[in-house]
């Protein structure tokens, strides 16, 4: 997720206690997300897709941190 920030979020991560809390929700979503698409944790389609949503509502707030982040 965004190659062209990797050296800035390496740095977030350890710095900024909001972009790691959002970084760390984003990938345990991923992983909730992929173990109910492969049937190995219960999840409707519905379910799945509300994940989904959340997920990317965290990426968008990810990016606007590294947008703010990579201007200042």
């Amino acid at each position: 997720m965004f190659p062209e920030y990797r050296e800035l979020i390496t740095k977030l991560k350890t710095t900024d206690r909001h972009f790691s809390h959002l970084f760390d929700k984003h990938n345990q979503l991923d992983a909730k997300i992929l173990r109910m698409e492969d049937h190995k944790e219960p999840g409707t389609p519905e379910e799945i897709e509300t994940l989904k949503k959340e997920k990317l509502l965290l990426k968008d707030q990810i990016y606007a941190v590294l947008k703010k982040a990579s201007a200042a």
